[in-house]
C-alpha cells in the first residue's frame, strides 16, 4: 500500500492527539478483510443453510478456494463462478462426486448422524488434511450444571445401533437421540481422522438467516414496544453466538490448523435476559421498556414457551446459559457487538415476505401474551403497567 503525503500528515495528526492509528492492511481482500498467509482448498459439506454462506463469504475474502457438497436443493447464485458446487445425497450414501479429489480442509456443517461421518470418511480419509465438525452443547450428559466445559461427560446412546439411525428415526425422537447421536458423530470423526479433527460445539446460533426465530422473538418483541412479559426475574443468564462469528472463526481455525474441542458460545462476558432486552432496546431505538417479570412456576402453569431463556438452578438445561467458553476465546473466537447482531438480524427479517413476518416460529403471540399478562396481574393484584 502506497501512502501519500496527505496520508502521512493525517496519521501524524492522529498520533499526536493520542488516538489509535488505523491498521494499514497491505493484503486486503473484499470488504477490507485481509487475505490469509496461505490459501487453502476448503470443502464445505452443506454450505447453503445458515452458517455455511458466512463461511463461504469469509473464506473467499481471505483468498481460499471453496468447494460445496450438498443435495443442490438450495441454489447459491451469490457465488457465480467463484465456488465449485458438487452434488450428492449423504442419506443415500451418494458421495461419488467427492471421490478422487483432495482438499486441505473439510468443514462438516449439517451432520447429526454417525453414518454420515463414516461414509464421508471412507471417501475423504487420506484426502483431507483437517476435518472440522460442527457439533452442539447438547452432547453433554448433564445440561443442568453451570460451567459445563469441554471435558464434561457426554450423553450416552441407549439404542440398538447408532449406525442404523436415520433422519426419520432421529426426528421421531429428537429429545432422546439428538445429543447422543451428535456425540457419537464426534467420536466417529476422531476415529476416522485421528488427531486432525476440530470439534466445535455451539449453543443457540443467531443473527441474519436464522429461520428458527428463537432469538429473533426478543428484538422483534422489544421493537414493538408496550408491556412485555418476561419469564423469571430477568437475571437468568443467556448465551448465543452470531452465525457470522461462528462461521468466520471456523475458517480461522482451519487456517491456523487448530485441533481440539471448543464450546462456541457467547458473549465473552455474562449476559442476563434483562441485559439482552435492554441491548435490544438500545439497538432498536425503542422507548422506555415496560418489563413485567413473572415466575417460572407461572410460565409452566400457563404453558408458555420462551426461546433462549432457561431458569437458572432448575431443570435439565439450567446450565445452557452458563457454558464455559474460555477455551474457544483463547483459540481466537471473537464476538461482534450485540447491537450489530440485532440491527442486522432485524434488517434481514424485515426483508422477508409480510406473511412470513406475521407469524414467528418461536415465542408466544401478542394475543397469548396479553392473556398471560392479564392472568398475572389478576394473580398478584396489580394493575397492568
Amino acid at each position: 500500500m502506497t501512502l501519500t503525503r496527505r496520508d502521512l500528515l493525517r496519521l501524524g495528526t492522529l498520533a499526536a492527539a493520542g488516538l489509535a492509528l488505523p491498521a494499514l492492511a497491505t493484503n486486503a481482500g473484499p470488504g477490507g478483510i485481509e487475505r490469509a498467509a496461505r490459501p487453502l482448498r476448503i470443502l464445505i459439506l452443506g454450505g447453503t443453510g445458515f452458517t455455511g454462506p458466512f463461511q463461504v463469504n469469509y473464506a473467499l475474502a481471505r483468498g481460499h478456494k471453496v468447494t460445496l457438497f450438498n443435495r443442490g436443493k438450495r441454489p447459491s447464485p451469490e457465488w457465480p463462478g467463484e465456488v465449485e458446487q458438487l452434488h450428492g445425497d449423504r442419506n443415500q450414501g451418494d458421495l461419488a462426486a467427492l471421490k478422487g479429489r483432495q482438499w486441505d480442509v473439510c468443514i462438516d456443517n449439517p451432520t447429526s448422524l454417525p453414518f454420515w461421518v463414516r461414509d464421508a470418511a471412507q471417501v475423504l480419509a487420506g484426502n483431507v488434511g483437517h476435518y472440522l465438525f460442527v457439533s452442539t452443547i447438547s452432547v453433554y450428559a448433564d445440561g443442568s450444571r453451570a460451567g459445563i466445559d469441554e471435558d464434561d461427560a457426554l450423553a450416552a446412546y441407549t439404542g440398538a445401533d447408532p449406525m442404523a439411525e436415520t433422519q426419520q428415526t432421529l426426528m421421531a425422537d429428537v429429545e432422546r437421540l439428538y445429543g447422543p447421536l451428535k456425540a457419537l458423530s464426534e467420536a466417529e470423526a476422531r476415529r476416522r481422522f485421528g488427531e486432525r479433527v476440530t470439534i466445535v460445539r455451539p449453543g443457540y446460533i443467531v443473527g441474519p438467516r436464522d429461520e428458527t426465530d428463537r432469538f429473533t422473538y426478543w428484538p422483534h418483541r422489544v421493537a414493538q414496544g408496550g408491556e412485555i412479559l418476561v419469564p423469571g426475574d430477568g437475571l437468568d443468564p443467556v448465551q448465543f453466538i452470531d452465525g457470522r462469528d461462528l462461521g468466520e472463526w471456523m475458517v480461522r481455525l482451519a487456517e491456523a490448523g487448530t485441533h481440539g474441542t471448543f464450546n462456541a458460545v457467547g458473549p465473552a462476558q455474562a449476559l442476563t435476559l434483562d441485559g439482552l432486552l435492554h441491548g435490544c432496546q438500545a439497538a432498536t431505538g425503542t422507548g422506555e421498556l415496560q418489563l413485567t417479570h413473572v415466575s417460572p412456576a407461572f410460565v409452566e402453569r400457563q404453558q408458555l414457551e420462551f426461546p433462549i431463556w432457561v431458569p437458572r438452578g432448575s431443570g435439565p438445561y439450567a446450565g445452557y446459559g452458563q457454558v464455559d467458553n474460555a477455551r474457544a476465546i483463547a483459540a481466537g473466537l471473537r464476538f461482534r457487538p450485540l447491537q450489530e447482531t440485532v440491527v442486522d438480524l432485524l434488517a434481514w427479517f424485515r426483508s422477508l415476505p409480510p406473511e412470513r413476518q406475521a407469524k414467528l416460529r418461536a415465542g408466544i403471540s401478542r394475543e397469548r401474551e396479553a392473556e398471560a399478562l392479564a392472568a398475572w396481574h389478576a394473580q398478584v393484584g396489580q394493575a397492568p403497567a
